[in-house]
């Protein structure tokens, strides 16, 4: 019995494509091993390089395997805009080698107003997300939700957000996006309501309400809560108000008013500490404490504020805290205590000047995620 070939040509093609070796004189395990230690954002480069190594780089066991042998570093990504062109772009900084990369263009409409989106991440996932925005050619407030995944370097449009909403706060709590307050379709239409969204199963459902609109905000997610704030703004002339959500209760309640009153700033998040850099003075940074509901200022060195000028965006991470500044210079402050636990926390700072090709742009937000 003869057994006819009825492979194409475009078949056996496809064959010899799968059939090629990663790297020619090594195996394919040891190829990926290399593969995997191509530090962001070349693992998106060189899936031109061939089909073998587009299809290794895209697999999901590629990304599970760097996951789980740890090779994913952290990485700054910084939402810059000049005002002076209206031009607005997103980049990444590597805060090892100093180097930094220029991320494709967002897909959203040119005419936007940069501060008026809100901004939050996924660092383990590597996911950014962009979420909303005002039209500044129509001064509209938009519904989008864009993502951006550091394993393709390529933006995508998520589901969009059933409340249109601008100039508003975006948080991570254990894994969902909560969006909270902001500006609605009309001017001066201040939104309550509270939605989160899944980026698993790319969907929104609401929330609690707000108990009461905010004039301006400022956020921070530590644990299993989002603190919202209007925040002080220099010179301090209103006292600012604040509430506090719990996620899994799905309730809001009222800020203590130690932790309200002292809010003078931008805030970060480092580990279950939540610290502010003060917007008066020499920028002196605080940390709260909860036991006490008061601030307490942070020791060591004093805040460059000779290399970083306002304003600030400030995102933190494994002990570190990092602050981008006008023209994109970025100070790093390491935390520590000379007598861990109970010592006073003190910190040092190290500055990573911008190239001047980033003179005048300024931050509107930065995240950091694992790629």
């Amino acid at each position: 019995m003869t057994i006819l070939n009825t492979s194409t040509p475009k078949d056996s093609r496809e064959t010899a494509k799968q059939a090629e070796p990663l790297i020619p004189g090594l195996p394919d395990d040891v190829a990926e091993l290399c593969l995997l230690h191509l530090p962001y954002p070349y693992q998106a480069l060189v899936r031109s390089v061939s089909a073998s190594w587009n299809r290794a780089i895209t697999d999901p066991s590629f990304l599970l395997s760097k996951k789980t042998l740890s090779l994913s570093l952290p990485y700054l990504f910084v939402f810059a805009f000049k005002k002076s062109t209206a031009r607005m772009q997103w980049q990444a900084l590597d805060p090892r080698s100093g180097r930094w990369f220029v991320l494709p263009p967002m897909p959203c409409p040119k005419a936007v107003c940069p501060p008026g989106f809100a901004c939050a991440s996924l660092p383990r996932h590597g996911k950014l997300l962009v979420l909303g925005g005002m039209r500044s050619d129509t001064e509209c407030s938009m519904q989008t939700t864009l993502v951006y995944r550091t394993s393709t370097n390529q933006w995508s449009e998520g589901a969009a957000m059933p409340t249109p909403r601008s100039f508003f706060e975006a948080g991570n709590i254990n894994g969902k996006i909560i969006a909270v307050g902001g500006s609605g379709t009309m001017s001066g239409d201040s939104i309550r309501t509270v939605e989160c969204y899944d980026h698993e199963k790319d969907a929104w459902t609401t929330a609690s309400n707000l108990p009461t609109s905010l004039a301006r905000y400022d956020s921070a997610v530590v644990g299993k809560k989002m603190y919202v704030t209007e925040g002080w703004t220099w010179p301090f002339m209103f006292s600012p108000r604040g509430g506090v959500y719990d996620e899994e209760k799905d309730t809001w309640q009222e800020m203590r008013a130690g932790m309200r009153e002292g809010w003078t700033g931008v805030s970060v998040v480092v580990g279950d500490k939540l610290l502010v850099i003060s917007e008066h003075g020499d920028c002196p940074m605080k940390v709260y404490d909860p036991d006490e509901d008061t601030w307490r200022y942070v020791g060591g060195e004093r805040f460059p504020c000779g290399a970083l000028k306002r304003p600030f965006a400030a995102s933190g991470l494994e002990g570190k805290i990092y602050v981008v500044a006008c023209g994109l210079n970025v100070g790093i402050g390491s935390l520590y205590c000379e007598e861990p636990p109970h010592g006073d926390l003190k910190v040092q700072w190290q500055v990573l000047p911008a190239p001047l090709a980033f003179h005048g742009f300024s931050p509107s937000t930065c995240q950091l995620l694992y790629a």
